[in-house]
């Protein structure tokens, strides 16, 4: 088995350029569309879903791999645990298709995962999953090919199977673990997540297309395949947008219910019970109980609909009738706007569409205090 991959410049060229642009789309998103980029971020929008598919392609192109020239465990192990460790990620990134079934987690990932989703890097501290993240682009994009490049090293990794992206991609790892050190902005890690992945998948790219001897040393066909790829990922990423988003559960009695649930939430909120809170917050009402004393909660109106019918375990968790959290936003004056206070339910999409002063496309929301745009009651 060659370890020694080349590529011709414009190739290379094109794969790094690819991922960097995935960097500069989103500064200048952060730079001069605000709300746009902030709803970019959001879960179940053409970012996540192309991440889900740039590390699902980079997973079937390393089983490929496996299997040629033949199959051999021997020879294979290390492509096939690339393949296995891009699925587990792509499935993370979805939550294991929480969102797409719309099912609840188990109890453990309602407590201890702050997303409350179910997945497993969620449940890590922060630093902990920036360190992992950060080890694995310089281990794997930075330090094997620099290893390969030792003679002996690459005989030994030619032993063992052990696989080495081309030393061409190493200004893309290298770049994207910079980024995830400094993290310029809000939200970087859901662009890392893609540049991650997509540096795994023109790895495997060019170690799939190292291995078709009819097409030995095309430079040409390796640059339309990393265009290839690139096109394929977005668009499928832009179509499962589309389609989680009318893949909605609009059964009427779940709409009904987080209306009136949200209705027991603002009087919860306006008693007078709850503790008083600093403007300028965005949490689960979970979160909120658990990190800011606000215990009163758990025996407040929500709570006691469960006299009425309502889950215990959503009560307990402060879920909507789609399983997923209740959200608070307190806005702080700004300009013309006074200090504002909402409470919302992704509703029935089950992906959040509002922004920090809109409640937009089917997110359910009842005010507590100041004006927000654009706003619908529960009753409306």
């Amino acid at each position: 088995m060659k370890q020694t991959i080349s590529i011709k410049p414009f190739a290379g060229l094109l794969a790094n350029l690819l991922i960097a642009s995935i960097g500069a789309c989103a500064l200048l998103l952060w730079s001069f569309g605000p709300d746009t980029y902030y709803l970019a971020v959001q879960e179940d929008q053409t970012l996540e879903w192309s991440t889900f598919w740039v590390f699902i392609g980079a997973a079937c192109l390393y089983i490929q791999v496996a299997a040629r020239p033949h199959f051999s465990l021997k020879i294979s192990w290390f492509p096939i645990g690339l393949a296995l460790f891009c699925l587990f990620v792509a499935l993370e990134e979805i939550s294991w298709g929480q969102r797409v079934f719309g099912y609840r987690p188990p109890e453990y990932f309602l407590q201890n995962n702050f997303q409350q989703e179910l997945n497993l890097h969620n449940i890590l501290e922060t630093r902990l999953r920036k360190f992992g993240v950060i080890m694995v682009l310089y281990g794997y994009g930075v330090g094997l090919p620099l290893l390969n490049m030792i003679a002996p090293v690459r005989r030994w990794f030619d032993r063992i199977g052990m696989l080495s992206p081309p030393v061409a991609l190493m200004p893309a790892f290298l770049l994207t673990g910079i980024a995830q050190q400094i993290y310029p902005i809000k939200f970087t890690g859901e662009w890392i997540e893609m540049m991650l992945g997509s540096c795994f998948l023109f790895a495997a790219l060019v170690e799939a297309h190292s291995r078709k001897a009819t097409q030995s040393g095309s430079s040409t066909s390796l640059t339309r395949h990393i265009t290839a790829a690139a096109i394929i990922v977005l668009a499928v990423g832009v179509a499962s947008s589309i389609a989680t988003n009318y893949q909605r559960n609009v059964n009427p009695a779940n709409i009904v219910a987080a209306q009136f649930e949200l209705k027991a939430l603002h009087q919860d909120f306006t008693s007078g019970k709850t503790h008083s809170q600093s403007c300028g917050f965005h949490r689960r009402i979970f979160t909120l109980t658990q990190k800011n004393g606000q215990t009163y909660l758990y025996k407040g109106e929500f709570a006691q609909l469960v006299e009425q019918g309502l889950s215990a375990q959503r009560a307990g968790f402060f879920l909507d009738p789609w399983n997923y959290a209740y959200w608070i936003r307190s806005n702080c004056a700004v300009d013309d706007r006074p200090d504002t206070t909402y409470l919302y339910s992704f509703g029935p999409n089950q992906r959040r569409d509002s922004t920090h002063w809109e409640i937009r496309g089917d997110d359910i929301a009842v005010v507590v205090n100041g004006s927000i745009d654009d706003f619908r009651t529960p009753a409306d």
